[in-house]
């Protein structure tokens, strides 16, 4: 059995620049070397330079599109991992930095293709609470309940090579969320239903008013007793 590389990917993560790219691709989307560079406050050259590393690390992957070249993070895997190790890195740039970029919406905001945040969290618990939601042996099992296809959630036939609920530990409330194909349909539908609207700051979401009166009505997680911060005006 050949031995991890974990050297490789400390190499990639040991600067402050290249994690600063990384956290503006956890919102899922694909961004271009400009943008990037941008954000992580480098020129362009610079930021290729970086980009190239973490290519080679396997954290993120380039795709041409017209005479435009856009990064993303290699996998949904990679965004877990990121998150984990959000989770359990020294309150430094890597926070500093996404505090600056979400402002006050960052309690509520998007990890990849996932909610995070206290909403996230509190969801979670309420899943767990109504019984629809185990925790078990550090993972997650998902009990069939009519709540799941009110959420928009298509509950798997058969069990996958990968969990289809996973733990997230939320890097901000230090409690978990939930992330894998679960997480993601949650978020897609939130979406779709207009429960939740896409900031101009990325990553960063406010529950509407229906959103609101829908994880009422469907799961009975009161906002307002959870995170009334988050609430659209």
């Amino acid at each position: 059995m050949s031995t991890p590389r974990f050297d490789i990917l400390g190499q990639a993560l040991a600067d402050a620049s290249r994690t600063r790219m990384l956290c503006e691709l956890l919102d899922g989307r694909s961004y271009t070397n400009k943008e990037l560079a941008a954000a992580a406050g480098v020129t362009p050259p610079t930021a290729t330079a970086h980009l190239q590393m973490l290519q080679s690390a396997g954290l993120v992957i380039a795709e041409k599109r017209g005479r435009c070249v856009f990064h993303r993070l290699a996998s949904a895997e990679v965004a877990h991992a990121l998150e984990q190790l959000a989770a359990i890195a020294p309150s430094d740039h890597l926070h500093r930095a996404q505090q600056r970029k979400a402002g006050g919406l960052a309690p509520l905001r998007s990890c990849y293709d996932h909610f995070a945040g206290p909403l996230a969290v509190a969801m979670t618990a309420r899943f767990i609470d109504l019984g629809i939601l185990i925790e078990r042996n550090g993972g997650f099992e998902v009990v069939p309940a009519t709540e799941w296809s009110k959420l928009g959630v298509v509950l798997p036939s058969t069990v996958g090579r990968q969990p289809f609920a996973r733990p997230c530990m939320d890097w901000t409330e230090r409690r978990l969320h939930i992330s894998g194909a679960l997480g993601r349909q949650i978020l897609s539908h939130a979406l779709k239903a207009g429960w939740v609207k896409r900031q101009s700051v990325k990553r960063g979401l406010l529950l509407t008013s229906p959103g609101r009166a829908a994880f009422d009505q469907i799961i009975g997680l009161n906002i307002h007793d959870v995170a009334p911060e988050i609430i659209a005006s």
